[in-house]
């Protein structure tokens, strides 16, 4: 469907993607996802055509774009800022792109009210003007506006950035509902993991204008192909060389010269041993009770480890209290030095 193609973009002296490659197929939600300044919107504009790479090419159903202007490439775009025209009404700013098209008045209607409805926006709120609109509801109608030209891709940059955390969930679960229900190919671009691990189909995660890894969400967090995906993605510990070392001489046979991590839910607190497994021992020093599950603080000594542990409403550690963590070497992850290997669990 979309295809990268060894894109390179430069501001002046300055590289801002290397070598950029990527298959989105048909029908994906496909994210673009890493901190600020890393290329991921650079990339989207690229696609968008709101910057020229100076080399590779930009292809779109076999047919290349890389020259093609932005209105001739029918991909709708939700911007950051929604870029909705204040003074006008609600129906007049998804209406736009239909009248720029000399659409006759009776279609633009049609189209209008029909998307409207898909979007949850009422004919009441049509009449609306924009600026009268809640955050949320802006951001359906800049959704609506995107979509109701019928492009055959959607492009959303950082959508849901400006809104309260409640709302975020909310539209989030919305969004990839509205996404499926349409079944267009959709690229979108966040710095937040858990909106990308939620809403996305695969990832790709950027990191000073690289790649390091594309995969499904389950890919990019259980199998993290270099160390910067490791850390990027969710929450994690990296074990110390003297617990490397106590795990080792308990048979663990980790590789001590690598850097050696372990996710906060591999880790268990208190269960029985069985073959393959290891135990460290160590002293609660905080809690944090999130409801769903607990996370610990437990001190092993050399370091502070933190583990997730579903919360059963029995088995409730205090401050203080002497366990023991629980580990599995198969699930640790391990680097190396340079970060440019992975030993996936």
């Amino acid at each position: 469907m979309i295809k990268l193609n060894d894109i390179v973009v430069k501001f002046g002296d300055f590289t801002a993607l290397h070598d950029i490659n990527v298959h989105v197929r048909e029908g994906e939600f496909f994210t673009f996802l890493g901190p600020s300044g890393c290329g991921k919107t650079t990339t989207l504009r690229t696609i968008t055509g709101f910057i020229e790479p100076v080399s590779g090419t930009v292809v779109v159903k076999d047919r290349d774009i890389t020259h093609v202007p932005i209105e001739k490439r029918n991909i709708g775009i939700v911007f950051q800022s929604y870029a909705l025209f204040p003074t006008m009404t609600v129906y007049d700013n998804i209406a736009f792109g239909l009248k720029i098209k000399k659409l006759k008045k009776e279609e633009i209607d049609r189209k209008v009210r029909d998307i409207a409805r898909k979007v949850d926006l009422s004919d009441e709120q049509l009449k609306k003007a924009v600026s009268q609109l809640s955050g949320g509801q802006q951001q359906r109608v800049a959704i609506a506006r995107a979509l109701v030209t019928e492009p055959a891709i959607i492009c959303m940059d950082e959508p849901l950035s400006n809104l309260d955390a409640k709302l975020r969930v909310q539209l989030r679960n919305e969004l990839k509902k509205m996404q499926k229900d349409f079944g267009i190919t959709t690229i979108y671009v966040t710095h937040d993991q858990e909106e990308a691990l939620t809403l996305s189909d695969r990832i790709a995660v950027f990191n000073k204008g690289y790649i390091e890894q594309i995969g499904t969400p389950n890919e990019v967090y259980n199998f993290s192909q270099t160390e910067f995906v490791c850390n990027f993605i969710g929450d994690i510990n990296r074990l110390s060389d003297e617990v490397v070392a106590k795990l080792n001489a308990a048979g663990a046979q980790l590789d001590a010269a690598r850097h050696n991590y372990v996710r906060l839910e591999r880790l268990h607190v208190n269960v029985a041993l069985t073959d393959g497994l290891y135990a460290l021992d160590g002293t609660v020093t905080m809690r944090e009770y999130y409801g769903l599950y607990i996370k610990y603080y437990i001190d092993l000594g050399s370091q502070t480890i933190k583990v997730i542990e579903k919360n059963d409403g029995v088995r409730i550690y205090e401050e203080g209290q002497q366990v023991s963590v629980v580990i599995d070497p198969k699930d640790v992850m391990a680097y190396a030095p340079s970060g440019e290997d992975v030993v996936a669990p």
